[in-house]
């Protein structure tokens, strides 16, 4: 069993993986002030609630899209587990082919995701990330990542109208009735739901009529699920690509 660490600009995913079956799934929030030994006892209580004993663990791995707490992560995980956990970057073996202007720029949740979406899905393949940016990866035929695009999320959009227009209030993000709101709250829901469904659509279409081809279209994060069903497109919606991922990688860089 490994443990796998997907660090996120809001928050932390935190995985047990077994023979590439997740075992546990949870979440903590991401804290730039938090030092090694709190991330290590966050981490040992969050795993002795799901009962998952972290004396069980033979490795660990991390992507990391914050550079500056890596190193504190890397070095709670040492402190609970013992094993010093491979981190997702230059040197590490992905089998990805990445063809962009400069690869080593490539962010690893992108980079894990890709590889988690070639090894259950045939190519073409657009791979949708939600969370604190809403990202779109797409992968060719044969599986080279040929380039993606990035978008602002859909919470830090809704937050900064909130913030900025001093009428309109912050919401939920469950889908009103019907698009045409009545009052503002429907309205502003309209907006963030049906909106984004509406854009990822239309990405979509784009992608596929740039690169000439039907892909599969897989979307992962936290807002995935929100969005996913109001959208025209078959889409797969899978919570646990990147914890699959990260799967991937750790055993293929086992000697």
């Amino acid at each position: 069993m490994i443990l796998a660490l997907d660090v996120g600009n809001t928050n932390i995913v935190v995985g047990m993986v077994e023979e590439g079956k997740i075992v546990c799934s949870c979440r903590l929030g991401t804290d730039l002030k938090k030092t090694q030994d709190e991330y290590a006892i966050h981490l040992k209580m969050l795993l002795d609630v799901y009962k998952e004993y972290v004396n069980n663990v033979e490795g660990a791995i991390i992507s990391s899209v914050v550079p500056n707490i890596t190193a504190t992560l890397q070095g709670a995980v040492e402190i609970i587990t013992g094993k010093k956990p491979l981190v997702v970057g230059a040197g590490i073996k992905t089998g990805l082919n990445i063809i962009v202007d400069n690869p080593n720029t490539l962010g690893s949740d992108l980079v894990v995701d890709a590889v988690a979406a070639i090894e259950q899905y045939e190519g073409p393949l657009i791979v949708i990330d939600m969370g604190t940016a809403t990202t779109c990866s797409v992968i060719d035929a044969k599986h080279n990542y040929i380039g993606g695009i990035i978008i602002p999320g859909m919470k830090i959009s809704q937050d900064a109208l909130s913030e900025r227009a001093s009428q309109l209030p912050y919401i939920s993000y469950d889908a009103p009735k019907k698009v045409v709101g009545k009052n503002t709250v429907d309205c502003m829901k309209s907006g963030a739901v049906f909106g984004n469904a509406a854009m990822i659509d239309g990405l979509i279409d784009r992608i596929e009529e740039e690169i000439g081809a039907k892909t599969t279209i897989i979307a992962t994060g936290g807002l995935a699920k929100v969005i996913v069903e109001h959208c025209k497109h078959d889409i797969i919606c899978d919570d646990e690509l990147l914890l699959k991922g990260l799967w991937c990688i750790y055993k293929k860089n086992q000697k």
